[in-house]
């Protein structure tokens, strides 16, 4: 009987009390997703320019592999258009009036790191900085350039930096603006060309195309409940 009483009215609340603390720190799992921008630089924009940028959209699961390290899926999605008319660099570039609109898609998957303990529930921090950086790869739909042979889907290096802010425990916020770096020059249907053919549809042929997005996002977490496991089984 007292062995009875102790397991009913000690050590089971007991148990619960630990699981109940085991949740607050085992915040494994999360899902989420955000709206942006895209925007690129290449031959046609020569810098990050927000003028020419196109509406996207983000879907994404997050482990946290620790405090301040995760891990995070990404499936990333938008319209990607600059033209020379809108805004041409040079004399140059308002001769040559090139243009391109597409649709592209991005899967990836990357590693975050948060510069503040933000998940310890015994301080009252409720933001963090974070970079991030991993490995991409994106397909492209649109008019082809005709006097050149690529794939359509192309390898870059995703990176940058943002700020998250808890809301409550199971959903926070997320500012974010991250380069790809792509190892391709044809985003923009504009590379080397041949200057002799005097029709200006040509460009650098050894600057790649660059892309990035900016955006924010909501995330909601999942809290994973590791109850003791009974000693005497």
């Amino acid at each position: 009987m007292l062995r009875e009483a102790l397991a009913k009215y000690i050590i089971l609340p007991l148990l619960f009390i630990g699981c109940f603390c085991n949740a607050q720190i085992s915040q494994k799992s999360e899902i989420g997703g955000g709206l942006g921008v895209f925007n690129y630089t290449g031959d046609i924009v020569s810098t990050y320019d927000l003028t020419t940028a196109k509406p996207a959209i983000t879907f994404f699961y997050r482990s946290n592999l620790s405090r301040v390290v995760s891990f995070r899926t990404s499936l990333t999605g938008g319209q990607l258009a600059a033209s020379d008319k809108d805004n041409p660099q040079d004399a140059f570039a308002k001769k040559r009036a090139a243009s391109f609109d597409l649709f592209l898609l991005e899967l990836s998957g990357a590693f975050e790191y948060h510069f503040l303990d933000w998940r310890d529930d015994k301080r009252k921090l409720r933001f963090t900085p974070y970079l991030f950086a991993g490995v991409a790869l994106f397909g492209i739909s649109g008019t082809p350039n005709k006097t050149a042979a690529y794939s359509n889907v192309q390898l870059a290096i995703p990176f940058g930096g943002g700020m998250k802010y808890v809301l409550n425990p199971k959903y926070y916020i997320s500012f974010e603006i991250g380069i790809r770096k792509t190892f391709f020059d044809y985003l923009d249907n504009i590379s080397g060309g041949n200057p002799s053919l005097k029709n200006y549809q040509y460009g650098n042929p050894n600057d790649n195309d660059n892309y990035f997005f900016t955006g924010i996002s909501l995330t909601y977490t999942f809290y994973n409940i590791p109850c003791a496991s009974n000693p005497y089984r």
